[in-house]
């Protein structure tokens, strides 16, 4: 097991791998991070919880890239919530917002928590592979299928991918004696990746042989077993939540990501986003002789003179 994790640290990635088998794994805390993000956003509880799962998704996902990039996650459907965003770059930087329908905000809080099904109903998931602007995008789509992004992740896989998937994600609030309470996010997941990384061209058939069938089923019966309150615990270790899912197969956890919060917008980019509207677009969107934007993403605000 990995030993350069202090006990209680936060907003990092730890990839694993259970014994000498064929699954590969990653689990993720996130503290300040993404208590930062919901923070700013101040959406439902529902839409916040739904949206640290996803922040906890990417992150997991995104640890895989191997090259100066970025991971997109969305999800967009017909229901209250219109669609949900999170990006990872490599290095660690992530962010999240979402959209929803005003009008539907009272419906959106009714929700009994992260309940995709209710919160976005009809829609697709899209996951994107930015490899930079001279590079090709690799992007995956299916549709937005299950009661809960865990679900539909796993949905994702077995579609697009074809690599057997198992995904538990939780967010909540927790404080401290004399604290407020503060976001967390908390994520583990498993895939079945003989080889290095494995390959999407076999197929799951493939992928997963005879002989291989019952490592992958005990392995992703045993993740399945993870409660909330082990994927949020601060006094819980990534470490500890492993041994305790994986002695028997013994676990191996490899080197640590950290993860931070972070936003590529600037007051440049925002003013050739400007310079593209017409002047009568323009003269639209100025009240008392000023432009005001905000990022969708951190809610930094943007003042320009008209």
């Amino acid at each position: 097991m990995s030993d350069t994790i202090p006990p209680h640290a936060d907003n990092f990635i730890l990839p694993f791998q259970v014994g000498n088998t064929s699954v590969r794994g990653k689990t993720v805390r996130l503290g300040s991070v993404v208590d930062e993000i919901l923070t700013r956003h101040g959406f439902p509880d529902p839409l916040s919880m739904l949206l640290g799962e996803a922040s906890a998704l990417v992150s997991m996902l995104g640890a895989s890239l191997k090259f100066d990039g970025k991971l997109i996650f969305q999800a967009q459907g017909d229901g209250p919530v219109s669609m949900i965003v999170a990006d990872y770059t490599a290095g660690g930087t992530l962010r999240a917002t979402a959209s929803f329908k005003q009008e539907k905000l009272d419906t959106i809080k009714k929700a009994r928590g992260p309940e995709l099904h209710y919160l976005l109903a009809k829609g697709h998931m899209v996951m994107t592979i930015d490899q930079g602007p001279d590079m090709e995008r690799y992007q995956g789509v299916t549709p937005l299928e299950g009661p809960t992004l865990e679900v539909a992740t796993v949905n994702y896989f077995k579609q697009s991918e074809q690599i057997p998937t198992a995904v538990k994600l939780a967010v909540g609030r927790l404080s401290a004696p004399g604290e407020e309470p503060q976001w967390r996010a908390g994520g583990i997941m498993v895939q079945f990746m003989p080889g290095e990384g494995g390959s999407r061209e076999r197929g799951e058939a493939e992928l997963m042989r005879e002989n291989d069938e019952e490592t992958w089923n005990n392995a992703a019966a045993l993740l399945n077993t993870a409660s909330p309150d082990e994927l949020l615990d601060p006094m819980l270790s990534a470490q500890d939540l492993l041994y305790r899912l994986y002695h028997e197969n013994g676990v191996r956890a490899f080197d640590p990501l950290p993860v931070n919060f972070g936003c590529t917008c600037n007051r440049g980019k925002v003013q050739r986003v400007l310079d593209q509207f017409t002047e009568e677009e323009r003269e639209e969107m100025t009240e008392e002789g000023q432009i005001r934007v905000e990022c969708e993403f951190c809610r930094t605000p943007y003042v320009f003179d008209a």
